[in-house]
């Protein structure tokens, strides 16, 4: 009788530990669920104009909570996600040869000159200096 207490005793703790671990290791399943989806939200409809209200209702959930979620876990704001995501697609459009303006809104920035900014500050060229780049390198 006492033994079987004793076993008793050693799975409680055991299971409590457990679920201590895993709470510390995989946080809430629910949350990594809803940053994951946002991620793969924004990376199919980068193109689109998307902003943080749109984002958090079609994942049901706050603005600040999805905010804060998707820094923890990507070290970056959904914006700022956005922003890297457009910006890397946009260099593949300008290595096809098409043309900057073009690359601008197919990628979902609204005026050229804030996607030139942008360009600039992230790869140290223009869009349209990266583009000869990348377009002389193809012809070599």
């Amino acid at each position: 009788m006492v033994l079987k207490k004793i076993v008793f005793c050693n799975v409680t703790f055991y299971e409590k530990e457990i679920m201590r671990i895993r709470s510390i290791c995989y946080s809430n399943e629910k949350q990594i669920e809803t940053v994951i989806a946002t991620r793969n939200f924004i990376d199919q409809n980068f193109e689109e104009e998307l902003n943080l209200d749109f984002l958090s209702h079609i994942r049901f959930t706050s603005k600040f909570h999805l905010l804060r979620l998707f820094k923890r876990y990507y070290g970056l704001t959904p914006g700022q996600y956005l922003i890297f995501r457009r910006l890397e697609k946009s260099k593949e459009y300008l290595k096809k040869g098409m043309r900057v303006s073009e690359t601008c809104y197919a990628v979902g920035f609204r005026a050229p000159s804030s996607f030139s900014t942008l360009f600039k500050n992230k790869f140290g060229l223009s869009p349209s200096e990266y583009q000869k780049e990348q377009l002389s390198q193809r012809d070599e």
